[in-house]
């Protein structure tokens, strides 16, 4: 099944395995590169690409290091990509489809957690929202320059001219030195257009950071 298939939320499974990471950001249209090395998660990627190759990105939210708390809130993806290295890891990329609730997670006997997701409160993330019902680039663009230019950081402002505006809210939603809170506060954001409108009001925000580059 491609990516392009998932249409309905019947396409999507009644279970799926979730991989807690602080910080990793993945939404519906957008890619996350990760490299597998920890025994439990190779285990879930074999049985992923044996299966609907869709695994469940959620942030961990402190707890025990061996079953973290995890947001209530993350996004499934398709393995597009896999590769193996020498020394054994996996190198995957996803490709977002869908955001789900955490409804449950149930007592199993994999090495890696599952959670039985509730998909209806983010069935718009099939559709490709309309260009012309989010905030301007210039807009963005202008909150973004204030942010870099207020924590000394670089940005490639050719490619964010270039790149489509929802592809560029993913982008800058993932990549800019935002707390784990408030990352999630875009994970969860209803649509797009809310998710872009609550990166401006972070970029807006006198936020410590920590210098880099946005790419």
């Amino acid at each position: 099944m491609s990516v392009s298939s998932y249409r309905r939320l019947s396409d999507l499974p009644g279970r799926i395995a979730i991989f807690p990471l602080a910080g990793a950001m993945l939404f519906p249209r957008w890619t996350l590169s990760l490299n597998i090395f920890e025994p439990r998660y190779l285990n879930m990627i074999d049985d992923a690409m044996n299966g609907s190759r869709m695994i469940g990105m959620v942030q961990s939210m402190g707890g025990d290091k061996a079953v973290p708390d995890v947001a209530r809130v993350g996004c499934a993806g398709r393995i597009t990509s896999y590769s193996e290295t020498d020394d054994g890891r996996y190198l995957i990329v996803l490709n977002g489809i869908c955001r789900f609730e955490v409804r449950e997670c149930p007592d199993i006997s994999t090495p890696y957690r599952q959670a039985d997701p509730d998909w209806s409160p983010f069935e718009s993330d099939l559709t490709p929202p309309s260009v012309t019902d989010l905030p301007s680039r210039t807009v963005l663009i202008d909150a973004l320059q204030t942010y870099v230019a207020g924590h000394g950081m670089s940005a490639d402002w050719s490619a964010m001219e270039d790149a489509p505006i929802e592809t560029l809210i993913n982008a800058l939603s993932a990549s800019c030195p935002f707390s784990t809170m408030e990352k999630q506060a875009l994970m969860e954001a209803a649509s797009v257009r809310e998710r872009a409108e609550t990166l401006i009001a972070l970029l807006q925000m006198d936020l410590p950071g920590d210098s880099g580059q946005i790419q």
